[in-house]
């Protein structure tokens, strides 16, 4: 009995042909997405890790974002702080010479005007309740504040308190700089009648302004040393973030040139196939013209 032989030649070649095709195609999927993971096929760890570094990635960025923004309430609240104390400055000055008994009645009235005026930018610059700071109104909109949110109360927890990192634990906390209470209060408060409680010729007058003063340079002093912090959170941040943006590049990025070097080669490949395809179908042809024959 006569058997007619399979063309194993072509289905080689048929083979090999399909195989360079396909990472032909992988080669040409990669150079024009930019990424090696085209399919989760392609490297499916890699794409898990991948992940995992994208969403600690975005809470980096969140945090960088939360320690930007404490940066900029701290920075204006020590703005503030430096414009207070060219108030209190001026206050001290006022306060010394009405001391002096050479002046007169119309002389201490003008120092006194001009105390009760900085005294007026003081509390409309700290703000506060009327059971805060006394007065018959509330100043629930101080001018120093951030967002809205005044710089310079107390609130219940002492301070504000951000996340500076892709975990839950990583928090920093900016102490309260309550400038409601103290010396300060002395110079800003207001009886129920709206009148200050320290008038000019208040023998207490240039002492609760020097107290004030160094209340508010406490103030500056914890405002400097959170800004410090801050700082070097930001910078760890960004080290981080470029950190994690170098891996998830090295996971999902295609190196270009070792990607048309591939895409060279398996070409070649796909054509060699193809020829040799075209040349394994072509040999059954002499069969038939020994045949004809």
């Amino acid at each position: 009995m006569s058997v007619l032989p399979a063309n194993f030649s072509a289905l080689n070649s048929a083979s090999a042909l399909e195989r360079a095709s396909d990472l032909l195609n992988r080669s040409l999927s990669r150079l024009s997405s930019g990424t090696k993971i085209v399919t989760p096929a392609d490297d499916s760890a890699g794409l898990a890790l991948a992940s995992k570094l994208d969403a600690q990635n975005l809470r980096l960025s969140a945090a960088s974002t939360n320690v930007q923004n404490a940066v900029s309430s701290v920075q204006s609240g020590e703005s503030f702080l430096s414009s207070m104390g060219n108030v209190l400055s001026r206050l001290g000055e006022l306060a010394g010479m009405a001391q002096d008994p050479t002046k007169s009645a119309s002389d201490l009235a003008l120092y006194q005007q001009e105390f009760s005026s900085l005294q007026d930018q003081l509390r409309a610059t700290i703000g506060g309740t009327t059971a805060q700071i006394g007065g018959t109104t509330d100043v629930t909109q101080p001018l120093g504040s951030f967002n809205g949110v005044a710089l310079f109360g107390a609130t219940a927890s002492g301070g504000q308190t951000l996340t500076v990192g892709d975990t839950s634990g990583e928090t920093l906390t900016i102490p309260d700089v309550n400038l409601r209470t103290g010396s300060m209060l002395g110079l800003i408060g207001q009886d129920s009648t709206g009148a200050y409680t320290l008038q000019l010729s208040d023998p207490t007058a240039l002492a609760t302004v020097n107290s004030a003063t160094q209340q508010l340079g406490a103030g500056q002093a914890t405002l400097g040393a959170a800004d410090s912090s801050l700082s070097m959170t930001a910078a760890k941040l960004s080290v981080e973030g470029e950190n994690l943006t170098a891996s998830l590049s090295s996971i999902r990025d295609v190196d270009v040139a070792t990607e048309s070097t591939a895409y060279a080669k398996y070409n070649i490949k796909v054509q060699a196939s193809t020829a040799m395809l075209a040349q394994a179908n072509q040999d059954p042809a002499a069969v038939l013209q020994l045949l004809r024959a």
